[in-house]
């Protein structure tokens, strides 16, 4: 018995003859292909129509990055807006109600959510990251004061080599 455990042993430890060494790929590069739904004008700059029937417009703007031209999982991206807004004195109001036995709503109390005056409101969400497909997605949310305005939007990531990757483009608010 311990003949044939010392020998079941010994071809599994040294039984291989040929051994397989992983060598890691070196990415080559990162890249994030900008998808934002809008149109471009001859000049390289996007268009995007607000809504003149409500304060905000929200719009969402894609990407798909990649590795290699592979779609790359779980990759940080930051966004900056060169627009913001302030909010007033007011922030909105919560309307307090309750159903009777007969079914008829009952309004009790409104209570308005105050303090927030002055308070600044970004105009795109500060991060996101890439799904299992590639795609990172963000929300762009201006507002109709600023129609006619050119908004800078900054896109930043890192890539393997710790080097931050910055891409810069356009909207014009129409």
């Amino acid at each position: 018995m311990k003949v044939i455990t010392s020998s079941l042993l010994f071809l599994l430890l040294f039984g291989c003859s040929d051994s397989v060494i992983f060598e890691p790929v070196e990415p080559e590069n990162i890249r994030i292909e900008l998808n934002s739904r809008l149109d471009v004008d001859g000049n390289g700059y996007y268009h995007l129509s607000l809504n003149q029937s409500n304060w905000q417009t929200l719009h969402r703007l894609s990407g798909t990055a990649y590795v290699n031209d592979v779609p790359l999982e779980v990759l940080k991206v930051y966004w900056e807006s060169s627009h913001y807004w302030y909010l007033g004195d007011t922030l909105g109001y919560i309307v307090n109600r309750y159903l009777t036995n007969e079914g008829i709503y009952v309004t009790v109390d409104t209570s308005y959510v105050i303090g927030f005056n002055g308070m600044e409101v970004p105009t795109i969400n500060p991060a996101s990251y890439s799904n299992a497909d590639g795609e990172v997605n963000t929300m762009f949310a201006p507002v109709k004061s600023m129609k006619s305005d050119t908004v800078t939007i900054k896109m930043s990531f890192w890539d393997y080599d710790y080097d931050v990757i910055n891409e810069i483009f356009y909207i014009i608010l129409d």
